[in-house]
Order: structure tokens, then C-alpha cells, then sequence
């Protein structure tokens, strides 16, 4: 299972009404770290897609979500459950750190 884009029109029903938990990627093109941790973000994608879709919003084209909720540096990794914020994680990080971190607050 890829990952999975998310807009601002489709984030209540892609991410807030999901019936598994959801990590949304916050990103931009120009990002260096976000595309460092894309392909590792793919591959928990993968791994945990059982467990957790991950999706991916750009914050360029899709302002409003990231700018309602105070994205101010990216990447920034927010773990939804029940259509809430339950884990959050700045900056990038080896694909190791990231699974361990995700297991952990899934």
C-alpha cells in the first residue's frame, strides 16, 4: 500500500472520518528532509499498511489544513486516531527512528 495524497478538500473524510489511524506526512517540493524520508515513509507504508495509512499533504497546495493547524516547519509528521492529533514528530529521521516512533504511539 502506497501512500497516499491528502488535500485540503479530501482531509476530513482521508484523515478525521478514517476508521484506522493515520499519519499525515507535512511536506513541500523544495524540502530536502522531506524528500530524504519520503522513500522511508513508502516503505512503513508498506510494512504497517495493516495498521495505518500514511498520507502525504503539501503544504503549498494545500494551505489551509497545515496553516489551521500551525504547521510552521516541515517535515512534520502528525499521527491521527479517532479524528484527533495523538503523536507528533518534527524534522526528519531514519527510517528506523520513524518505525519505532510510529509503533510506539499507534
Amino acid at each position: 500500500m502506497a501512500t497516499t495524497a491528502v488535500t485540503d478538500a479530501s482531509f476530513k473524510s482521508d484523515v478525521l472520518e478514517s476508521d484506522k489511524p493515520v499519519l499525515v506526512d507535512f511536506w513541500a517540493d523544495w524540502c530536502g528532509p522531506c524528500k530524504m524520508i519520503a522513500p522511508a515513509l513508502e516503505e512503513l507504508s508498506e510494512e504497517l499498511g495493516d495498521k495505518v495509512t500514511i498520507a502525504k499533504m503539501d503544504i503549498m497546495e494545500n494551505p489551509d489544513i497545515p496553516g489551521s493547524m500551525g504547521v510552521q516547519s516541515i517535515p512534520y509528521l502528525v499521527l491521527f486516531k479517532n479524528g484527533e492529533p495523538a503523536a507528533q514528530m518534527r524534522g526528519a529521521a531514519p527510517k528506523g527512528q520513524l518505525k519505532q516512533w510510529l509503533e510506539g504511539a499507534l
